[in-house]
């Protein structure tokens, strides 16, 4: 469905030459933005791009993200974000994953600007396969390089996109063979750390939109600043999607950095900022922090725990309450903590949105006791893909569906635990898995595991999360090792296997685990 690129249309009709889209000292009209949408779209039709192909953009959070996406869109066809950032492993499984008809990179090393917007990566060397291990998690490979196309398939185009550095390359491949015709696919991680396509329709996606414009009161005037990625799920849905249909102003930034932010939000006076617990810590160190006067600014705060302490630091250097989210990339928009007065709740889910609790057998449990978290809303995405889809399991003796699917009667098992207490308040207080929230993206620790036991010179591994003052929640690693070698090495190891925000920042060395 052609729906984000309707959007566009219909917001350039009656917006006309207000601005759509702001970065750093440039701006497009949405006049503007629709006219480099149409000349992308006629590019990509050249290069065979048709209906129902699947297109990555492995890109930042930069216009041509966006412009890309939407020309993606007019020609129907499905849009794949990819974190330019994605390690060789995970990025030859979400390959695998998705029979992708086209890639959309950039030169590695190249800085952003308002035209050139990811990362490419160099051609591949021959690998061994990615294959299941102990507890049923995958084991890595050691993998030199990351690929630039599907396993098995040579390039049938590839060139630089007109006045861009970016490199566009179409390979021979049929159309996924789904059941759901899908407008984007996003990626996340499945209760095992390996990629999960989630495959987001025209329905779902609409109904994420108007939940997340009916929960924080946006209109045409409003300005919205994404420093938090488009290619995962919180900023499409609290980022681009509402900006598109709202047709209001969506500032991007590429540089998450505590400084970058303050400065965005001092100079556009910005009302509504989707952020991360650490993000904000930082922010309220910064020696330039002081009371913003804004009318009714809404920051958000998802992807990892806000503590009581954050949110009142924030509140007393800029005068502003933090709002806690419940996001996931299947459902999107869960639940919200509109006043801003009780960071550890997540607050009630939104209008729409039905949410309950179970125990590990699958029966509700008594008011405010501890549970599975189930969720049931028209934004749920209808399914996933994924490298190892088909070894998705119940739940052992209770006749469950797996974490991350649904069942016969529309609930989602988000494999989150949590409470409700007597006001109809969601608390999270952890996994059902070993999956953690780091930089607001998940990690199964077992992951990391199975890399760090990939290394020659190490017999076990344990990885941690540990909350860090500055950094907020980060990886650590115990390790028994088989013979000498330094953290160095293993943080190498690691770092050529995965993605950043997933490589240990400390290596422990220790007898036993």
């Amino acid at each position: 469905m052609t729906l984000l690129y309707d959007w566009l249309k219909k917001a350039a009709k009656v917006q006309g030459n207000n601005k759509a889209l702001v970065y750093r000292d440039n701006y497009l009209s949405w006049r503007g933005l629709l006219h480099r949408v149409d000349r992308r779209a006629q590019e990509f039709q050249s290069m065979g791009i048709k209906k129902g192909a699947w297109v990555g953009l492995m890109l930042g959070n930069v216009p041509d993200f966006v412009i890309l996406a939407l020309a993606l869109s007019r020609l129907d066809a499905a849009i794949v974000p990819i974190d330019p950032t994605t390690g060789s492993r995970e990025l030859e499984l979400i390959l695998a994953a998705a029979p992708l008809r086209a890639l959309v990179t950039r030169p590695r090393g190249s800085e952003g600007s308002i035209t050139a917007s990811g990362t490419s990566v160099p051609p591949p060397a021959p690998q061994p396969a990615a294959s299941r291990g102990r507890n049923g998690r995958s084991t890595i490979p050691p993998v030199a390089q990351a690929p630039t196309a599907p396993a098995g398939d040579a390039a049938e185009v590839r060139r630089r996109l007109q006045g861009t550095l970016l490199t566009c390359s179409v390979f021979k491949r049929d159309k996924p063979d789904v059941d759901v015709d899908p407008i984007a696919v996003l990626f996340t991680a499945d209760s095992l750390g390996d990629p999960k396509g989630v495959l987001r329709t025209d329905k779902n996606s609409i109904a994420a939109a108007d939940n997340a414009i009916a929960s924080l009161g946006l209109t045409t005037e409003s300005k919205i600043l994404v420093a938090v990625p488009l290619f995962h799920a919180y900023g499409w849905d609290l980022g681009l999607l509402p900006t598109l249909k709202l047709g209001c102003t969506m500032y991007l930034e590429e540089e998450v950095s505590a400084r970058r932010i303050g400065k965005l939000i001092r100079d556009h006076e910005i009302e509504i900022l989707p952020g991360t617990p650490p993000i904000y810590a930082e922010m309220s160190r910064l020696p330039t922090a002081k009371k913003l006067d804004l009318k009714n600014p809404r920051y958000l705060a998802a992807g990892s725990k806000l503590g009581q302490d954050v949110a009142d630091e924030f509140f007393d250097k800029y005068g502003i309450r933090i709002w806690s989210c419940y996001h996931s990339t299947e459902a999107a928009t869960i639940a919200l903590d509109d006043t801003g007065k009780n960071p550890t709740s997540v607050g009630k889910p939104v209008a729409g949105v039905e949410v309950k609790i179970t125990g590990p057998d699958g029966k509700a449990t008594p008011p405010t006791k501890e549970g599975l978290i189930w969720v049931k809303s028209k934004a749920l995405a209808p399914r996933s893909i994924g490298p190892y889809e088909h070894e998705v399991v119940a739940t052992r003796g209770s006749g469950m569906v797996g974490i991350g699917t649904s069942d016969k009667g529309g609930w989602f098992r988000t494999g989150d635990l949590g409470r409700i207490d007597k006001a109809g308040r969601v608390f999270l207080t952890g996994r059902e898995d070993d999956v953690v929230k780091v930089e607001g993206k998940r990690v199964a620790l077992g992951e990391v595991e199975g890399c760090l036991e990939a290394f020659p010179k190490i017999k076990a591994a344990q990885a941690l999360v540990v909350a860090d003052p500055l950094a907020g929640s980060v990886v650590i690693a115990r390790v028994v090792a088989k013979s000498k070698c330094g953290a160095e090495e293993i943080i190498d190891h690691c770092a050529k296997n995965l993605a950043p925000y997933k490589v240990p920042r400390r290596i422990e060395f220790c007898d036993a685990i």
